[in-house]
């Protein structure tokens, strides 16, 4: 049962895989946990919850109005407790530089719900806004700028890579002709380009014919795959021996990603096979929890629909740090 401090009715959001995030980090007093991706802290209260006032609780996020809500926490729970500001991808390596060492970290990837379900921030293809989806409003590039400045090929590209949208090379298309005519300056206006786009069919298949579309745009606007690539081993880097780092992701490129890195960092010997005796001394340096990935049940399902996609992978350090 999720603790008091954090219950759907006081929250903006109802964070995924809360109770198996709890179970995979198994937080303790006197700890030092880093919600990497604290968005309205709806992860971070529980975790803080379990320090029970002792330790320390480091929050990273690049969305300013994270604040608010890293405020609101803790004036709830007294805890040692501080926000950094910025893309985790820049933070934990700056962390890890500085010899900071933590015993669980999260990355719970994506987009927040405190960003998708506000309008005016662009990331929603549900609703007409202006087309921006960045993460920290700050940043000079927007999705606007992308749709309209982008060439046509590598609009293409990134529709396909990042959206795996299947008919990325028609809309691309599309749109260049679109942006001729007029600038594209909302959400409603490159729904309604991607509709014009597709084939009839496809158009009320499964899931909103934008989505992987608005997908690949929000992943090319914040550079998230980047970010994820520089965070997972500088957060490896930072964790003590026996410590857990847990990441939630939500689509199979953030997926492929993290296995990739938890399978590479869990080998032993990379010696090759035809070698009498091991030469190289490399040893495993993280343990995975389970094998596959952890979904959301019914129940979650049922409660909080928008985490039908979320996928967890948990890991354990294994290795002793250098003396």
């Amino acid at each position: 049962m999720l603790p008091n401090v954090l219950q759907p009715r006081e929250a903006d959001h109802v964070p995924a895989l809360a109770e198996e995030v709890r179970a995979g980090l198994a937080v303790r007093p006197g700890e030092t946990v880093i919600d990497a991706t604290f968005g309205a802290g709806g992860h971070a209260a529980i975790l803080a919850a379990d320090l029970g006032g002792k330790g320390k609780l480091i929050a990273i996020d690049r969305d300013p109005t994270a604040r608010t809500y890293f405020e609101r926490l803790t004036s709830r729970i007294p805890l040692n407790a501080r926000l950094l500001r910025g893309d985790f991808g820049v933070v934990l390596p700056q962390l890890a530089e500085n010899s900071v060492r933590a015993d669980a970290i999260l990355l719970d990837l994506g987009v927040s719900s405190m960003q998708l379900d506000r309008p005016e921030r662009g990331f929603s293809y549900a609703t007409d806004a202006p087309l921006d989806m960045r993460m920290d409003p700050m940043q000079d590039v927007s999705a606007s700028d992308v749709v309209n400045t982008w060439s046509e090929r590598d609009l293409a590209t990134i529709f396909r890579r990042y959206g795996e949208e299947r008919y990325a090379k028609q809309i691309s298309r599309a749109i260049a002709r679109r942006r001729r005519e007029q600038p594209f300056e909302r959400s409603g206006e490159l729904v309604d380009t991607i509709k014009a786009a597709i084939p009839a069919p496809a158009r009320f298949g499964e899931g909103h014919p934008a989505k992987r579309v608005f997908q690949a745009l929000r992943i090319a606007v914040n550079a998230e795959l980047d970010s994820l690539e520089n965070a997972l081993p500088a957060a490896l880097g930072m964790l003590r021996p026996g410590g857990r780092l847990a990441v939630i992701s939500f689509h199979s490129l953030e997926d492929r990603i993290v296995k990739r890195f938890l399978r590479e960092r869990e080998r032993g010997c990379t010696c090759p096979p035809d070698f009498p005796v091991c030469v190289c001394g490399h040893e495993p340096e993280l343990r995975a929890v389970q094998r596959r990935p952890i979904r959301p049940g019914q129940s979650e399902l049922a409660a909080n629909p928008r985490s039908a996609s979320a996928r967890l992978r948990v890991a354990i350090k294994t290795v002793a740090e250098a003396a």
